[in-house]
């Protein structure tokens, strides 16, 4: 199917589309305007391996207009599963899982009709989003496995590495009463939000058996929560229930929640979509081949119109539904501009809505073929994506510690000093437009320096200095590590940080554990209290309560990137937001990447510590200073005028 006979198909813009359940009736609709048939089938179970499986009725659907088929199929459905069996005019029978499918049965085969009010934790009717001021938003990322999955973690056996290892508030290191794991650490940690890597339905793990382990970049049923974190994957309203009492969970804790969303590819050729549109929903070459921009294969057309629709009403669902705060749309870039800004304008339409964060990668995995005239959400697209879509800045990433595809490639903390130069910009989150792109505000740009592709922190910082030992804690790759923190948090933008990364997280080397195993990927709780690495962890919250307390820090309210101070060599210093003489509540910031003790001209004025590289907090410590100020071997310094 061409783009010309894409755009000739009939559109649907109703907001009714799947299964719609009442105690009387469940109405169901499906758009799929090149079937000649239609009609769904209704199940007992999830699978027909389970106890009590059998058909219980297939009711043929009619054709409604704008290409949608439904059908009312009366009595209480609750609780039943679903399948379309759709026909072609050239005989061609496939059988789906409804596109808009809002739970499922054991590993997504069935969609599920569901009562949502039902399928709610006590007290989610007032679960409400954390009211976070912008320039206090910070990114702390996980996956659900790797939260509560150590047995170490405190918390019950049963819940380890599900939903439901967010929700016990006051966990321990083995029930020790002392040392914080989970939500008791993460909710003293100073982050505001925790980014879920996929918690979709995906393809890959066998949601029957225990122990399968991925990342989860392989989409399903995109409105369906993933069964393997539920206690229960057989009955689709418990993943549906504890995926919700996870967020709230959060969310009593004072922290927003963001989804990791893969829209930019399905993980099979013949998927769900596929089969109710056969040749609709993927990017195809001319020769008919569908492109691979992800690397995953079969990239969906986001530029078509009911592709569009569907991710816009997908985006809703989740923020509506689960009170999401936020979206990080994995290889942003094979979605097109339009789309990126149509999700952005119709989540601002919802209650709060313009708090709901949106941020993706700017960039592919490979080549596509949009359509129409439509544009990639990359950074070459800044000029036409809303400047409240962020993007995670890779030039900052690779400057601060050295190109993430090369082991041994060092950056500004590690060795590499005319990265400075980078850095320089960074600070100001790229808006001099110095490599080609030019953010419109300073808070589009996601700073970072980890994140679960590629080597953790700690590995990359071992890597560049060759050191094979992953659980000492080496005093140098301590002082990179506390560096590589400082510039992050004290650059214009918004801070992200990958879990664990403020306690030396290690995979061991390992670059690419999407398949796991859990024993490499599962935080280390008793790692996270080693007295060095709780030092460590210690700095990162000091830093966050920095940020918190001092908001022209962020650029978020608009402000000019920072004055740069004139430093020898390769020093950086600057001061946020105003020039000439230090007036009371000024910061200035200073970058040591040397590995020797350097001094530096201080703007005049008094000043006291809040940051000397090894310490940090809100609060100013140490002695006065004036005219110059001695900085600590690779270090971040940051300075408060009294």
């Amino acid at each position: 199917m061409n783009w010309q006979q894409a755009c000739e198909l009939p559109y649907y813009n109703g907001a009714d589309l799947g299964a719609n359940w009442s105690p009387e009736q469940t109405v169901f609709k499906l758009w799929a305007p090149t079937a000649s048939a239609v009609e769904v089938q209704l199940f007992s179970t999830g699978t027909d391996g389970e106890p009590g499986a059998q058909a219980l009725a297939a009711r043929p659907m009619q054709h409604a207009g704008q290409g949608v088929w439904t059908v009312a199929v009366a009595g209480d459905l609750r609780g039943a599963y679903y399948l379309y069996a759709l026909t072609f005019p050239d005989g061609r029978r496939t059988v789906a899982v409804d596109p808009y499918a809002r739970a499922a049965g054991a590993n997504g085969q069935r969609g599920m009709v569901i009562d949502l009010d039902a399928a709610a934790p006590e007290g989610w009717q007032a679960d409400a989003r954390p009211q976070i001021p912008a320039h206090a938003r910070s990114v702390w990322e996980v996956h659900v496995a790797d939260f509560s999955a150590d047995e170490h973690s405190g918390v019950p056996e049963p819940w380890r590495g599900t939903y439901m290892g967010f929700v016990p508030q006051d966990t321990t290191l083995d029930g020790d009463g002392v040392h914080p794991t989970c939500l008791n650490y993460l909710k003293r940690l100073g982050v505001t939000h925790v980014q879920l890597q996929p918690i979709f339905d995906y393809a890959t793990v066998d949601e029957t058996k225990p122990g399968g382990y991925n990342w989860g970049y392989d989409p399903l049923n995109y409105n369906v929560p993933e069964g393997s974190f539920s206690t229960d994957p057989y009955h689709g309203e418990v993943r549906v229930r504890e995926c919700r009492a996870m967020i709230q969970a959060l969310h009593r804790a004072g922290l927003g929640v963001v989804m990791d969303v893969v829209y930019n590819h399905t993980y099979y050729s013949d998927s769900w979509l596929e089969r109710t549109v056969p040749g609709y929903w993927n990017r195809r070459w001319p020769d008919g081949q569908t492109t691979n921009g992800s690397g995953c294969g079969n990239d969906l057309a986001s530029e078509r119109p009911m592709v569009r629709k569907y991710l816009v009403d997908s985006v809703l669902y989740w923020a509506k539904e689960y009170h999401i705060d936020g979206f990080r749309f994995d290889l942003m870039a094979l979605e097109d501009v339009d789309t990126m800004n149509a999700i952005r304008a119709a989540l601002d339409e919802l209650p709060g809505g313009r708090d709901i964060l949106m941020y993706g990668e700017p960039w592919t995995g490979g080549g596509t073929n949009l359509e129409g005239g439509a544009r990639c959400s990359d950074k070459r697209a800044l000029d036409a994506l809303s400047d409240r879509i962020g993007f995670f800045c890779d030039d900052t990433r690779d400057a601060i510690k050295g190109n993430v595809f090369d082991a041994a490639n060092a950056g500004y903390v590690n060795g590499a000093l005319p990265c400075g130069y980078d850095v320089l910009h960074a600070v100001g989150a790229w808006r001099s437009g110095v490599h080609g792109f030019q953010p419109r505000q300073a808070m589009q740009v996601v700073q970072y320096v980890s994140a679960h592709d590629n080597y953790t922190l700690w590995d990359k910082l071992a890597a560049v200095a060759r050191r094979g030992d992953y659980d000492a804690a080496d005093p140098e790759l301590l002082q990179q590590n506390r560096m590589a923190a400082g510039i992050c948090l004290t650059c214009q933008g918004m801070p992200f940080l990958q879990a664990g990364e403020e306690f030396g997280r290690t995979k061991y080397g390992d670059h690419n554990s999407y398949q796991g195993p859990l024993a490499v990927n599962r935080l280390d709780w008793r790692r996270a209290h080693r007295p060095e690495f709780a030092a460590l962890t210690a700095y990162y919250r000091g830093l966050l309560a920095i940020r918190r307390a001092f908001p022209r820090l962020s650029g978020a309210a608009g402000e000019p990137e920072p004055f740069l101070l004139a430093l020898p060599g390769w020093l950086i210093g600057f001061v946020p937001e105003t020039e000439g003489n230090a007036p009371a509540g000024q910061l200035a910031v200073y970058y040591n990447p040397e590995p020797t003790r350097q001094w530096a001209a201080l703007p005049a004025g008094t000043w006291r510590r809040l940051c000397d590289g090894a310490h940090a907090g809100a609060t100013p410590f140490g002695p006065l200073c004036r005219d110059a100020l001695e900085l600590q071997p690779r270090s971040v310094t940051v300075l408060l005028a009294e």
